[in-house]
């Protein structure tokens, strides 16, 4: 089983995806292979949101794990459908040992140095830092990172391609959670295969 810290280095950006119809699960899931981002976290904000993870497994390359997991009942779910890594947009002590007990890779979320120590204190060095931009941006995660050396880093909600550099420079950010790479809707397959490209190049 991959380790969180080895799934946030595959790529500069994980692609946070919304998937409503099942029926675009595999053709963004390969789309995303193919531009060199493997790494893919489907939220269960959908109905159709485990099926998905089911049918972008079978995608050869790809490493699936779900996000907005926000309970045990969610987490098991997960697992059950063959999510490679678990992302919560925050952590409670509940949910932090029932993943830590599963084994399953997780990358909680945090918003504040409080969050960064109830994960420390469950033995987490790893964490998306979520809601970003809402959060205050760069400057923030730069002053909680400041006392929390041994931590790294995604952060999540409203990065874009312009400004993931800027995150992606910062040495304890590992990678960046991006929802620009697929935009709702019908897939246009070629255009997501080209914004990945350009995504999983954005730190060489």
């Amino acid at each position: 089983m991959r380790a969180i810290e080895t799934i946030m280095r595959t790529a500069p950006v994980i692609p946070v995806l919304v998937i409503d119809n099942l029926a675009h699960a595999e053709p963004i899931a390969r789309a995303l292979v193919a531009g060199g981002l493997r790494v893919l976290e489907v939220t269960l904000r959908t109905a159709c949101a485990l099926d998905a993870i089911r049918a972008m497994r079978q995608v050869e390359g790809a490493i699936v794990g779900a996000g907005t997991v926000t309970n045990r009942d969610e987490l098991e779910a997960a697992i059950a459908v063959g999510s490679e890594f678990i992302v919560s947009p925050g952590l409670t002590e509940r949910l932090g040992k029932a993943a830590i007990a599963s084994g399953v890779p997780f990358l909680p979320g945090i918003a504040t140095a409080g969050d960064i120590m109830r994960g420390l204190d469950l033995g987490l060095t790893h964490f998306k830092f979520f809601p970003a931009m809402a959060s205050g941006g760069l400057p923030t995660l730069k002053a909680l990172a400041a006392p929390f050396a041994q931590c790294r880093f995604c952060p999540t909600g409203g990065i874009t391609e312009a400004t993931a550099p800027q995150w992606l420079a910062f040495e304890p950010v590992l990678c960046v959670g991006g929802s620009w790479v697929v935009p709702k809707g019908a897939p246009d397959v070629p255009a997501i295969e080209t914004a990945a490209r350009a995504a999983a190049a954005l730190r060489q």
